[in-house]
């Protein structure tokens, strides 16, 4: 898929001041809600043994690479990669592969991409190995500082980031010009043609920030009253769905004006619909992380290590930055992206500056006790669940 428009010149540093906020709280780091408490399952280490080869077997999100990152390594490596965009929402994933994880499967898995918080808790599962740090020093090494040591992993034992990126708005403009706010997607006159993602630490937050809520200062209280909101809205037929990732095929088709979604999806969109824009919400953005991580079973470490260290060479990075315009955790990615898309290389939503996130706020768990964190996701999942 060709990428559509572009946006306006940020400076390379942005990125970086953007990723030290993430880390702060990166996609509810804390261990809140947590299964297994404080107390971590007896870990393994992935251990790479001799040159990569075989086959290299990944679960990512859809719309997160181009079509040339996964030949070239095929190509450069002798690996032969299954590359499945099986990821459409972090708990639906979490869900099919536990009982696999519980028995110390992966399902032939050797990489998954999963988001902070859900890093977080499947290794506190015992769901994860730590990394062969050796193996995997060249990507680590070119990591962004501010983001080698996140709450929920400060060592960075057992995650890489794949990508981070902004939760807020994707909207038709042409159908919507007027929906600058997540309180506009409750207007009457766009009832059953918007649609929210079904990630509680996506949706929830946006949705207290339209109401003047901040999420770090947000009660237990104050989440369970937006979810009631939520609730509402959806049985009056208000919001057409809750969903994954899936959104795009329902914003692509037509069938909605308006999504609460991710930033760089509404650049894939705009491939085929120009008029399909990522909206910064008035009251600011959600910023996350989506990262790498090894699983219990997985039966090919020295490739995940080989493909962790190709895809953070800059100049590869830069391929995939292109194409999916999510920034990148990968230092020097600009120099080569202006060389081969100077116009990508100015988008705000690669390079955004202090500016233009000002507003935005690092996804967090609810507050209180791994009860109450409970208590706020079975609300939820009652919600989206219907």
């Amino acid at each position: 898929m060709t990428n559509g428009a572009r946006g306006w010149m940020r400076p390379l540093a942005a990125v970086l001041v953007l990723a030290a906020a993430l880390l702060v709280a990166a996609c509810g780091g804390g261990g809140g809600g947590i299964e297994g408490g404080d107390d971590t399952a007896a870990v393994s280490t992935a251990m790479a043994e001799g040159e990569p080869s075989g086959t290299l077997s990944i679960s990512n999100w859809p719309f997160y690479i181009d079509d040339n990152t996964v030949p070239d390594f095929e190509k450069a490596t002798g690996v032969t990669v299954k590359y499945t965009e099986d990821v459409n929402d972090n708990a639906e994933f979490f869900g099919k592969m536990q009982p696999l994880l519980d028995q110390g499967e992966s399902g032939g898995r050797s990489i998954m991409v999963v988001t902070d918080w859900m890093a977080n808790k499947m290794y506190k599962l015992g769901y994860l190995q730590d990394f062969d740090q050796e193996a995997v020093k060249p990507a680590m090494d070119n990591l962004v500082p501010s983001l080698q040591s996140p709450s929920f992993d400060p060592d960075r034992k057992f995650s890489l980031p794949w990508q981070s990126g902004m939760t807020g708005l994707v909207v038709n403009t042409a159908q919507a010009p007027d929906i600058k706010s997540a309180n506009d997607l409750f207007d009457p006159k766009y009832k059953g043609q918007v649609e929210m993602v079904s990630e509680m630490r996506d949706t929830v937050p946006i949705v207290m920030m339209a109401d003047g809520i901040r999420p770090e200062d947000a009660t237990k209280e104050d989440w369970l009253n937006t979810i009631d909101k939520l609730k509402e809205a959806s049985e009056s037929g208000q919001i057409r769905r809750f969903t994954g990732n899936n959104y795009t095929a329902d914003m692509a088709n037509g069938d909605v004006v308006a999504v609460i979604g991710w930033s760089g999806d509404a650049i894939q969109l705009q491939a085929d619909n120009p008029d399909i824009q990522f909206v910064m919400p008035a009251e600011g953005c959600s910023l996350w992380s989506d990262n790498m991580v090894i699983p219990v079973g997985a039966p090919n470490p020295t490739a995940a290590y080989a493909w962790m260290n190709y895809v953070y060479e800059p100049k590869n990075q830069a391929q995939i930055t292109d194409y999916n315009y999510y920034f990148s955790p990968v230092e020097g990615v600009k120099p080569y992206l202006e060389k081969i898309n100077p116009q990508a290389a100015k988008s705000p939503l690669i390079f955004p500056t202090e500016e233009y996130t000002a507003d935005c706020a690092t996804q967090t768990d609810p507050p209180g006790s791994p009860e109450d964190v409970a208590e706020v996701e079975q609300a939820w999942q009652a919600v989206v669940t219907g």
